[in-house]
């Protein structure tokens, strides 16, 4: 980097199979990404825009067989040389102006992985057969009992339609029920 002339200047990069496995992340194995980075050199710093487009495979959350999640982001990251490497925040980090060069493939495994969601799963219907006979055989609640097909999973934040079936459900609530809270 240091020696990079001012201006701009654009560099193209492809994720694969090869980058996730070197870089060892918990979260992506594999992947085909497309990267655009766009370097912005000033008199004291360096801005680095990226423009992150691809597929990565991560595990679903439910059945953990493989599945490919899109990936569609911009990250920017501004360096600045100092007397040694430190990380000022999210964006800024410091660099030592001896070396004067930087390692972004971390940062790019971590602009990638801050776009998986928390709950990804396959669509309904995709996931592991087996794994999703016994999630739903082990179930507490469950819809329909006579369905034993095992493709389609009740969705866990998915909210009960008639408020009025769960107090019949529950006999713990009947002592509630008389009550009038609008009195108060």
């Amino acid at each position: 980097m240091k020696t990079l002339s001012p201006g701009v200047h654009t560099y193209e990069y492809e994720l694969d199979r090869k980058f996730f496995e070197a870089i060892d992340g918990d979260e992506i194995r594999k992947g085909d990404v497309n990267v655009i980075l766009n370097v912005r050199r000033t008199s004291s710093s360096f801005e680095l825009n990226f423009d992150i487009e691809g597929v990565i495979k991560v595990s679903c959350t439910r059945c953990l067989d493989d599945m490919n999640l899109d990936v569609d982001t911009e990250s920017r990251l501004i360096v600045k040389f100092g007397s040694e490497y430190s990380e000022e925040s999210d964006e800024i980090v410091i660099i030592p102006e001896d070396e004067g060069e930087i390692n972004i493939a971390w940062f790019l495994y971590e602009f990638i992985a801050l776009t998986i969601p928390i709950k990804h799963v396959h669509p309904a219907g995709e996931c592991n057969r087996v794994v999703s006979s016994k999630f739903k055989k082990h179930r507490a609640v469950s819809t329909d009992d006579d369905d034993d097909d095992g493709d389609d999973l009740i969705e866990e934040d998915s909210e009960p339609q008639d408020e009025e079936d769960i107090q019949q459900s529950d006999p713990r609530w009947d002592s509630l029920r008389g009550l009038n809270l609008d009195d108060n």
